[in-house]
């Protein structure tokens, strides 16, 4: 779907705060309710907006350290791939969860409350997986830019 300027506009209001009404959003890009309305249903229809959040402050929950988790797994096969991908849905601690290229498989960005708990997670959830063979872990000494918008 080709995006329009109106489009754009709405997707970042949304982005900075989904709680504005339609009635806030059509006031901010200049159009009446009834097509703004329109065009945000047809936006999720389309699947452009997925879902909408609240976004949590990690570490007033007590999930103040965050972890990149570097693994590679034994064999390259699929089985092996989709063994790890249906473990690691499972795990709450993982918040993200990527196929990457070059010296490892899958890049995961793991949250917990400290270093004991990463510990407790890297021995008894990650390692105890069958089809992993290399971990190695970067701790997060401070988080420089961390945003969900999409600028568009």
């Amino acid at each position: 779907m080709e995006l329009d300027a109106i489009d754009r506009q709405l997707l970042n209001l949304l982005q900075a705060n989904a709680l504005l009404t339609v009635r806030e959003l059509a006031e901010r890009v200049h159009l009446s309710i009834t097509p703004v309305h329109d065009r945000i249903k047809k936006l999720e229809n389309q699947k452009i907006i997925e879902k909408y959040v609240a976004l949590v402050d990690r570490k007033r929950i007590g999930r103040g350290m965050m972890v990149y988790c570097f693994v590679t797994l034994d064999k390259q096969r699929q089985e092996s791939f989709q063994e790890f991908n249906e473990a690691i849905r499972k795990l709450p601690e993982v918040l993200e969860c990527s196929v990457v290229s070059g010296n490892f498989d899958y890049l995961l960005k793991v949250i917990v409350a400290d270093m004991e708990a990463y510990n407790t997670f890297y021995q008894s959830k990650l390692s105890v997986l069958s089809s992993v063979s290399h971990m190695s872990s970067s701790f997060v000494m401070e988080e420089v830019k961390s945003t969900t918008l999409i600028g568009l």
